[in-house]
C-alpha cells in the first residue's frame, strides 16, 4: 500500500475544501495567505492579465479586456477546486488499493485518478470498481462530494452577480448627479439650486448603506473587487472616491449644510477602502501625487459659488479649512491611490477638466437625429407631436 499517496491526498482534500469554505461561505476576511489556493490564483494570474491590458492602447479597450478578468476568473478557480478534490481522492484510493477493471488490466495512478474523476461528477461507467471496504466508502464519499460541489457552483454564481447587480444600481443613479466620470464639483454643482439639509441627508444615508453593502459583499467575495462597471468612466473605486471627496468637503464646511450626515457617510466610505485595500494586497506609495492643489482648489471654490455652493473659508475648531481638508484626503486619498494602482482604474478628478456629455445624455442614434432635424427641421417636430 502507498500509505504516502493517501496522505498527500488528505492533505490536498483538506486544503481544497478549506480554500473554498473560506472563499464561498465564511463571511470575512481571510488574513492569511499561505496555502491559500483562491489567493494565490487571483495574485498570479491578475499580474498576467493586467500585463497583456497594459499593451492595448486604447483605454476603451483596455478597460473592456480588464472587465472580462473577474467574470471568466470564476470559472478556472472553480475549475482548480474541483482538480484538486480529483487529485486528493485518486492519491488517497491509489493508497488503499485493490480495484478492480474489466479485462484485468494492471492498476496504474492514472486509472485511479480516472476512477476519481468519474466519481466526483457521478458518470459511474463501472469499468473500474473499488474491491475494499475502505476504497467503496471513499467512493461514496466523493460521489457524495460531488453533488455539494455543484450545489456550491449552482448557489455561488447568482449570489456573486446579485451582489454586483446591487453595486451597479447606485453607482448608475451617480452618472446624472455627479457626471461622467463623477467628480465632487459636479456632486455639489448640480444640488446647489436645491442645498435642502434632508434633501443631502437621505442621499448621504443612501451612500453610506452603499458603502456598508460594499464592504461586506466585496470582503465575503472579493473577487467582486474585479468587476468592473457597465460603462468605461464609472467604477466602485471613483464612486467610494467621490463620496469621500464630497463629504470631507462637507465637513470641512459649506455654508448652509450641517455636516453630521456627512460625517458617518466619510467614516463608512473610508472604512470600506482600507478594507478593501487589504483584500486585493494593495501597496502604500508615498510618492502619488497631489489630486487637489491649491489652484485646483481656489478653481473649485470659483466653480461652485458659480453654483450657488459657498466653501468655508474660515477656521473651525481652530484649524483653518485648507488644512482640515488636507488632513481628512490624508485619512483616505493613499488607500484610494493603492487600489487604483492595484486594480487599474482611474481615480475621479475633484473638478472636471474637459466637460463632456453625461452617459445618459449619449445614444448611438444621436449624430443621425441631429443631422436630420438639420435637413427637416419642421418634420422632426411635427412628427413629434
Amino acid at each position: 500500500m502507498h500509505w504516502w499517496a493517501s496522505i498527500a491526498g488528505v492533505v490536498l482534500i483538506l486544503l481544497v475544501l478549506m480554500d473554498a469554505f473560506e472563499t464561498v461561505v465564511l463571511p470575512r476576511r481571510i488574513r492569511r495567505s499561505f496555502f491559500r489556493i483562491s489567493s494565490r490564483f487571483y495574485k498570479r494570474t491578475w499580474r498576467l492579465w493586467t500585463r497583456a491590458g497594459l499593451r492595448i492602447k486604447s483605454p476603451n479597450r483596455r478597460e473592456g479586456f480588464l472587465a472580462y478578468y473577474g467574470p471568466l476568473s470564476l470559472f478556472p478557480l472553480l475549475g482548480f477546486w474541483a482538480l484538486g478534490l480529483i487529485v486528493g481522492f485518486a492519491c488517497v484510493q491509489y493508497g488503499l488499493g485493490e480495484h478492480l477493471t474489466l479485462g484485468n488490466e494492471k492498476i496504474t495512478f492514472w486509472k485511479v485518478l480516472y476512477l476519481s474523476g468519474q466519481t466526483l461528477f457521478t458518470l459511474g461507467y463501472g469499468d473500474i470498481t473499488p474491491s475494499n471496504a475502505a476504497a467503496r466508502a471513499l467512493a461514496v464519499t466523493e460521489a457524495g462530494m460531488g453533488f455539494a460541489f455543484l450545489g456550491v457552483v449552482i448557489g455561488y454564481l447568482p449570489v456573486i452577480y446579485n451582489s454586483f447587480a446591487a453595486r451597479e444600481i447606485e453607482i448608475s443613479l451617480l452618472d446624472a448627479r455627479a457626471g461622467s466620470p463623477p467628480s465632487a464639483a459636479a456632486f455639489l454643482g448640480r444640488l446647489g439650486c436645491c442645498p435642502e439639509q434632508t434633501v443631502l441627508d437621505e442621499i448621504f444615508r443612501d451612500w453610506e448603506r452603499w458603502c456598508a453593502d460594499l464592504l461586506s459583499s466585496h470582503i465575503s467575495y472579493p473577487v467582486l473587487v474585479f468587476f468592473r462597471s457597465q460603462h468605461p468612466n464609472q467604477s466602485w473605486l471613483s464612486a467610494v472616491t467621490v463620496m469621500l471627496d464630497v463629504t470631507s468637503l462637507i465637513m470641512t464646511g459649506v455654508k448652509g449644510i450641517h455636516p453630521d450626515q456627512a460625517k458617518l457617510t466619510f467614516a463608512m466610505a473610508r472604512h470600506a477602502v482600507v478594507d478593501l485595500s487589504q483584500v486585493v494586497n494593495a501597496d502604500y506609495s508615498p510618492h502619488d501625487a497631489d489630486r487637489l492643489s491649491a489652484a485646483d482648489l481656489a478653481r473649485l471654490r470659483t466653480e461652485l459659488v458659480r453654483n450657488g455652493v459657498t466653501l468655508s473659508i474660515a477656521q473651525n475648531d481652530g484649524v483653518d479649512a485648507p488644512v482640515q481638508l488636507a488632513q481628512l484626503r490624508m485619512l483616505y486619498e493613499p488607500y484610494v491611490y493603492a487600489l487604483s494602482r492595484r486594480l487599474l482604474m482611474t481615480l475621479p478628478p475633484w473638478i472636471a477638466t474637459d466637460h463632456k456629455k453625461d452617459n445618459w445624455q449619449g445614444g448611438p442614434w444621436d449624430r443621425a437625429i441631429q443631422a436630420r432635424a438639420l435637413e427637416h427641421p419642421g418634420r422632426a417636430t411635427d412628427e413629434h407631436f
